[in-house]
């Protein structure tokens, strides 16, 4: 992996969000290819409850200031940046004061989820691309992690397909154990449709569970590394991963798994 450029996108990242093994697999991931002399670049959603004082983060004038467009309404950018201490791995936090400065993430102090938190997935989507796209940064591979970060591929195959930074890129997207029940707001296919992207392709956003959105990722995916339990997939799901004509990794041992996610980006890359 020595020289290769590797973009994470997580909802959770250690030290910036609580202990859990999604924000855990984010962090050990890209200190893995950094450690093996790759370049990482990890974004995730700048939420009301990172301490920006105490993490250091500040804005990032130059990159910040575009509108992206959510179901015809003009949304402002900010990106803001830090560094993990000791690891020399930049961070990238996409923001915005309307959809990111909450007390809570992606669920209220009832528990209940946001009723925006699909306008949040498109939005995270869209600043990455845009983001991206003024650093310049052409990555090998991205690699997604989280609900939040699957209609990233979708994106990419589809909006943004006609990006020449893109062009070469794979697409990773790690499945793990489902953290919400029920849908979020059943309104994510019109939205996306809105975008030009026909509904025919995105069917099962009709019903955005979490495994539906999870199905979109690997529908658009160049290879996919399962973490979740297979008891906890439903079984239609779990026959969609067998018959996928795609590299799939099954259970990715969460405490030696560096060895196996090396040699996956290696097959990934040569497809």
């Amino acid at each position: 992996m020595r020289d290769k450029k590797v973009l994470y996108v997580s909802s959770e990242v250690l030290p910036y969000s609580p202990y859990s093994e999604l924000a855990n697999m984010s962090f050990e991931a890209p200190r893995m290819v950094n450690a093996n002399g790759g370049q990482i670049r990890i974004f995730m959603p700048k939420f009301g409850n990172i301490n920006e004082r105490r993490h250091q983060l500040h804005e990032v004038i130059r990159l910040s200031g575009i509108n992206i467009v959510i179901n015809d309404i003009d949304v402002p950018l900010i990106i803001k940046v830090a560094s993990i201490p000791k690891e020399r791995i930049q961070v990238y936090f996409i923001d915005n004061d309307e959809y990111f400065h909450r007390s809570g993430t992606l669920f209220d102090e009832q528990n209940n989820m946001y009723p925006d938190n699909d306008e949040r997935c498109i939005f995270f989507a869209k600043g990455i691309v845009e983001t991206v796209k003024k650093l310049n940064w052409l990555p090998d591979i991205i690699h997604i992690h989280g609900w939040v970060s699957t209609l990233l591929p979708l994106y990419l195959r589809s909006y943004y397909k006609d990006e020449p930074i893109f062009s070469e890129s794979k697409i990773i997207t790690s499945v793990t154990d489902p953290d919400f029940e029920g849908t979020i707001n059943n309104g994510l296919i019109n939205k996306v449709a809105f975008d030009g992207i026909s509904k025919k392709t995105v069917d099962p956003l009709k019903n955005p569970t979490y495994h539906n959105l999870m199905r979109i990722a690997v529908k658009y995916s160049d290879g996919v590394i399962v973490v979740s339990e297979e008891d906890k997939m439903p079984e239609e799901f779990r026959t969609y991963l067998k018959n996928l004509r795609k590299p799939v990794l099954y259970n990715s041992d969460k405490e030696t798994f560096q060895e196996s996610y090396h040699q996956f980006y290696e097959k990934i890359l040569k497809k």
